[in-house]
């Protein structure tokens, strides 16, 4: 294990709390987002003036532009996911989100030019029945709905921001999320302001978990995000990607006391299962790929 799948690793866990975070903090999906994305940019911001590196964006600006439209799709993303959330919970919302890496791995091939392995593609299909498993029965019963389409939709902007994030190969390091989560910050800020206003009350007892929803959560679990996977290929990023949600069921039920039923447990261990199937193995070729390059 390098340590770009390391950081990979401990961003998702970190990613998977978001949920835990944020059932302390009494404000609406929209104001979550804007301060959240607000306060991980600054985070950032101080912490790349206070390294004093120097910036790359100016020698790479078709790539910076990447980056900024990535940060974009991350703030529409976002907004629509929370909506999703309350809107139709998190079980529905998270099952439609992650369709998004399903998108990502299927561009891949075409954008990225990166061979499908049958480890991959096997351990892809795990991952998704696991989360059929866990979720598919609010799905059945809940059906189509607004929520459902905010979900469909944060899986759209997912696979958008993961492209164009991937294409910006020489922004990187600290400097990547900064760009991103600042691009984020504006584009949830100005539909904020155009939605609401920016007034806000913000409860005593919502500061603390805000704060550490925006440092630890956004900030620094962004860094280690987008610094991990500008290394990793987008297939690894999209399957082991799962553990996210993953982690997400595992605090619910430890922390939450939330209960996982039977057939939530086994899709939890496809996905686990899958997830790293998928990433130890993913040298294997495919059958009709090897036999082609025995024929040449």
């Amino acid at each position: 294990m390098n340590l770009n799948f390391f950081k990979y690793i401990l961003a998702l866990l970190i990613f998977g709390s978001n949920g835990i975070v944020a059932s302390f903090i009494a404000l609406t999906s929209y104001e979550i987002v804007f301060f959240r994305t607000m306060i991980g940019a600054l985070f950032l911001i101080l912490l790349f003036v206070g390294i004093r590196k120097k910036p790359q964006f100016p020698a790479y600006r078709k790539e910076t532009l990447f980056v900024v439209i990535s940060g974009v799709a991350m703030g529409i993303c976002w907004m629509f996911l929370y909506e999703a959330y309350a809107q139709v919970g998190v079980s529905i919302a998270s099952l439609a989100y992650y369709c998004g890496p399903v998108l990502v791995m299927i561009a891949a091939p075409i954008i990225f030019r990166e061979k499908l392995h049958l480890s991959i593609i096997a351990g892809f299909a795990a991952v998704l029945l696991g989360m059929l498993f866990v979720n598919g029965g609010d799905l059945l019963t809940g059906g189509m709905s607004f929520g459902l389409f905010c979900g469909i939709m944060s899986a759209v902007m997912y696979a958008v921001m993961l492209i164009f994030n991937k294409k910006a190969v020489h922004i990187n390091g600290l400097e990547n999320p900064m760009i991103q989560l600042t691009s984020s910050f504006i584009t949830v800020a100005v539909f904020t302001l155009a939605y609401q206003g920016l007034s806000f009350q913000i409860p005593a007892g919502s500061i603390l978990p805000l704060l550490f929803l925006g440092v630890v959560n956004t900030g620094f679990g962004c860094y280690l995000y987008f610094s991990a996977i500008g290394n990793l290929s987008v297939q690894t990023v999209a399957i082991v990607g799962y553990l996210e949600p993953l982690s997400a069921l595992v605090f619910s039920a430890v922390i939450l006391s939330e209960h996982l039923g039977f057939i939530q447990v086994i899709g939890a261990a496809l996905i686990l299962g899958g997830a790293m199937f998928g990433e130890m193995f993913s040298h294997k070729k495919l059958p009709w790929k090897k036999e082609k390059e025995d024929t040449l």
